[in-house]
């Protein structure tokens, strides 16, 4: 029966010999609806919820901690947690003696709290050397230029995709980037997940990673409208997405590989940093299916289109 269904969903073009061609687009509407509910959920989820700002946006106290000898930065964060310090950053700084620990709060006395608290456990002597107070205006001025930065970054590719392609192309470009970065938000909002300058950073690659696989594609499809005689913009869309389906399960494939590594053990500081790119890259491969070249088929794209515009020189040349 899987069989039979899976051969629905599949069937063949004539000009393209014995490639059988995946009716991608069979699944349209459905992939639509999908969407719709995901970006409704996750910008309902950012306003009542909100995001959970790391100490890069909101502030607090670093504070470096010197150790008689080597630590684990786990072992700390627990000891922390356990008391009842939330959203704290423990790294090391150099060396496995040398900590750093970022923590929400503008007490003075707080580099003292922390450290008799984590010596009392500590067999040993632990000193904080170093206490600063981050203001929030700070991470006010990074959180405006970050956001600043991707709606840059996002009208300069809809310009390009327009001049490269068509305009037809950049509406599905943009609205595939806004997708994604919708729905990564979302995810990081629902889940309360600390966002950080990493996960920013993670943000600005899931929107070139989604950009290059989405040019790949409408390369191949702008390419076939050109060559193919046969067959309506359905027909076009779903032959280009199969001819560049291995390339795209290839890349995402490998990248997913890097990404599940470094979740699982790049440790505490890049773990929020690859969560992100792993959802970005898997919704990311989705978008440049279902959203960039399903917006072809609503704005009904044509081989008019894409004609390549004649010169008047080449037009007289032409001329017996």
């Amino acid at each position: 029966m899987a069989a039979a269904i899976l051969r629905n969903y599949i069937f063949e073009v004539a000009v393209m010999g014995d490639l059988k061609v995946i009716n991608f687009m069979r699944l349209r509407s459905l992939a639509s609806v999908l969407s719709l509910i995901l970006m409704v959920g996750s910008l309902a989820t950012l306003l009542t919820k909100g995001i959970n700002w790391g100490l890069d946006f909101t502030g607090g106290t670093l504070i470096e901690l010197v150790y008689d000898k080597p630590v684990k930065t786990a072992d700390i964060r627990e000891q922390l947690a356990a008391e009842g310090y939330d959203n704290v950053v423990v790294q090391e700084f150099g060396s496995a003696e040398d900590i750093l620990v970022r923590i929400p709060g503008d007490d003075p006395k707080l580099g003292a709290t922390v450290s008799n608290l984590l010596g009392q456990n500590y067999e040993g002597k632990v000193e904080a050397v170093r206490v600063e107070f981050v203001g929030p205006q700070v991470g006010d001025r990074l959180r405006d230029q970050g956001g600043l930065g991707m709606l840059f970054a996002m009208v300069l590719i809809t310009l390009y995709i327009a001049f490269r392609f068509q305009f037809k192309f950049s509406v599905g470009a943009i609205l595939s980037l806004a997708h994604d970065v919708i729905f990564t938000l979302g995810l990081f909002s629902f889940l309360q997940l600390q966002f950080d300058l990493t996960v920013l950073a993670a943000l600005l690659a899931v929107i070139g990673y989604s950009l290059n696989d989405t040019i790949i594609v409408y390369d191949r499809i702008r390419e076939n409208f050109r060559k193919l005689r046969k067959g309506d913009a359905i027909e076009v869309i779903n032959v280009s997405l199969t001819q560049t389906l291995g390339r795209t399960l290839a890349t995402s494939g490998t990248t997913l590989m890097v990404l599940l590594s470094l979740f699982l053990f790049g440790g505490e500081m890049i773990h929020n940093f690859a969560m992100a790119l792993i959802v970005g890259v898997g919704i990311g491969t989705y978008s440049s299916i279902y959203i960039a070249s399903n917006m072809l088929v609503y704005m009904k794209i044509s081989r008019e289109d894409l004609i390549v515009p004649v010169k008047e020189n080449e037009e007289l040349d032409q001329i017996p």
